[in-house]
C-alpha cells in the first residue's frame, strides 16, 4: 500500500510542479525587462503562483500521505512584513513541513540555495524566477589558492538581499549549514545533543543587509518522534506525525553590525546564536 501511495504522491507532485512552473518561469522572463513597476508586478504574480503550488502540495499530502502536525508557540504573524526564519535541519522533509506550517501566515519562504541546485530540472529555473539566492561557498583550500575569493560570499548575500527590499519576504536559513546526521555530529564534536554547531555568518550578513526591514526572527524547531524520515518515507505515508515549535523574537540593534569587519560584534553575535541553539537543543529534549 505504501508503495502505491508513494507512486501516486510523486506523480501528483510532478504534475503540480509542472503546472505552476510554466507561469512562474514566464513571469521570471518578463522580470528581465528593466522597468521597475513591471518587475514588481510580475514578482508578485510569480510569488502568488508559488503560494498556490505550496497549497496544492499540502492537499496532495492530505490525500496520499496524511500526517499529524503537533504545533506549539505560533504567535500572531502577518503576511505584510519581513521575517528571518531559522530552523534545525534533518531532512529534505523539513522544507515541506516549514512551507505547510508557515503558509499564508508570513510571506512566501525564500531559501538560500547552493549554486548547483540551479541545474535541478524545472525547479532550478522556478527558484531563479522567484529570486531565490544561489550561493557559491568558497572552501578554505580555495581561499588559500585564490585570496581574491575572500568576501565574495558576503557580496553575493548583499546583492541577493537587495531584491528583497521591494516587497515583504521571509528569508529561510538552516543555520547548521547541512542536514544533521550522527556521523556529522561526531565529526564536529558538537556540544549540543541534537544539533550541529550553528554557523553565524549567513544570518549575520542577512541582518547587516536588511536589518532595518526585518522585524522578527521566526525560530522553528522541528522534531520527528518516529525517526527522521527520508522524502520517500514522507511520500509513502510512513511519517505519521511531526512536532513543530515556533518562537518569535523581535530584532534589536545588537543583532545588526559588521560581522566580517568588527571582531567584537562577531564574538557577540556568535555567543547570542549559541545561546539560542542551547535553548533549541533543550526544546528538542523536551519534545523527545
Amino acid at each position: 500500500m505504501s508503495f502505491f501511495r508513494s507512486i501516486f504522491s510523486l506523480i501528483f507532485y510532478c504534475l503540480n510542479t509542472l503546472f505552476w512552473f510554466v507561469p512562474i518561469f514566464i513571469f521570471g522572463l518578463i522580470k528581465l525587462i528593466p522597468f521597475k513597476p513591471l518587475q514588481t508586478l510580475f514578482g508578485v504574480l510569480a510569488k502568488s503562483c508559488a503560494s498556490n503550488w505550496v497549497a496544492t502540495n499540502s492537499l496532495i499530502q492530505n490525500i496520499f500521505s496524511p500526517y499529524k502536525i503537533e504545533l506549539t508557540g505560533l504567535d500572531a504573524l502577518q503576511r505584510k512584513d519581513w521575517y528571518l526564519v531559522i530552523a534545525n535541519h534533518q531532512s529534505w522533509v523539513d522544507i515541506l513541513v516549514l512551507q505547510r506550517v508557515l503558509h499564508n501566515r508570513i510571506p512566501f519562504l525564500n531559501f538560500f540555495l547552493k549554486k548547483e541546485l540551479l541545474y535541478v530540472p524545472f525547479l532550478g529555473l522556478a527558484w531563479w524566477a522567484l529570486d531565490f539566492p544561489f550561493m557559491k561557498r568558497s572552501s578554505k583550500s580555495q581561499l588559500k589558492k585564490n585570496p581574491k575569493l575572500k568576501g565574495k560570499d558576503i557580496e553575493t548575500t548583499r546583492k541577493a538581499c537587495e531584491k528583497f527590499k521591494t516587497m515583504p519576504v521571509s528569508i529561510v536559513n538552516f543555520v547548521e549549514g547541512t542536514r544533521f546526521t550522527s556521523d556529522k555530529h561526531t565529526l564536529q564534536k558538537s556540544q549540543f545533543k541534537n544539533l550541529l554547531k550553528p554557523k553565524a555568518g549567513g544570518i549575520a550578513f542577512v541582518m547587516q543587509a536588511m536589518g532595518e526591514q526585518i522585524n522578527q526572527i521566526v525560530n522553528v524547531t522541528i522534531h520527528y518522534p518516529d525517526g527522521i524520515p527520508t522524502f520517500m518515507d514522507f511520500a509513502s505515508g510512513k511519517m505519521k506525525r511531526v512536532q513543530v515549535h515556533v518562537e518569535t523574537q523581535s530584532v534589536d540593534d545588537k543583532l545588526i553590525g559588521d560581522y566580517s569587519g568588527d571582531n567584537q560584534f562577531r564574538v557577540q553575535f556568535q555567543a547570542k546564536l549559541n545561546t539560542l541553539w542551547e535553548q533549541k537543543d533543550a526544546q528538542l529534549e523536551k519534545l523527545k
